[in-house]
């Protein structure tokens, strides 16, 4: 292996991935992606769409899957913070509705490479977070699914998140650090839970 080191998470399909960090006077250098060490790492995945949102504080992405053409993700994020999450869709995995949560920032510029079949979605913790993903799909419009982010089912612990379940994905009474509304798509909003 290279500049990029590759873990495994405890969920089969899921990877953080953290790249060798050369820094100096001037500021630092990293190598935010490298097909050689991915491969040797067992991730041998080609990428064809870059993407890139900003989201401000409280906002909430997700938890989104596609149904006919699952996408791998390889996210991260240039400026910001965000709690990034995967939860495992795929029929028959033993881990199915199991989820996984990981820190992305700017500071620990960890990547997250998640595989075809999960659902995912992130909460941005800072005043504003820059988030980027390369996807091994294109886009298909009407190809998107979700679930609930609050679906007590599945029980993402989403950090400094307060507020009951209303039975639904609604995120009125939900606080973020006990001050933030949390901010959802209206779509978002409408996902049910995966039962």
């Amino acid at each position: 292996m290279g500049q990029i080191k590759v873990t495994p998470c405890e969920i089969e399909g899921l990877y953080v991935i953290e790249p060798a960090v050369h820094g100096d006077d001037r500021g630092y250098f990293c190598e935010t992606y490298n097909q050689r060490d991915m491969k040797e790492a067992g991730l041998d995945m080609v990428f064809v769409q870059d993407n890139q949102s900003m989201s401000g504080r409280g906002v909430l992405r997700g938890l989104h899957f596609q149904i006919n053409y699952p996408q791998g993700k390889l996210v991260r994020v240039i400026k910001g913070k965000v709690f990034d999450v995967a939860v495992d869709m795929r029929e028959g995995s033993p881990t199915r509705g199991k989820w996984f949560g990981i820190e992305l920032s700017e500071e620990n510029k960890k990547q997250f490479y998640i595989s075809p079949g999960f659902a995912h979605g992130f909460l941005v913790m800072s005043e504003s977070a820059e988030f980027c993903y390369k996807v091994t799909d294109f886009y298909h419009p009407g190809d998107e699914g979700g679930i609930a982010w609050n679906d007590p089912g599945v029980g993402v612990e989403w950090p400094g998140v307060t507020g009951d379940y209303p039975g639904c994905a609604d995120p009125s009474g939900y606080l973020l650090d006990g001050e933030y509304p949390l901010v959802l798509s209206d779509r978002d909003k409408k996902w049910d839970t995966l039962k």
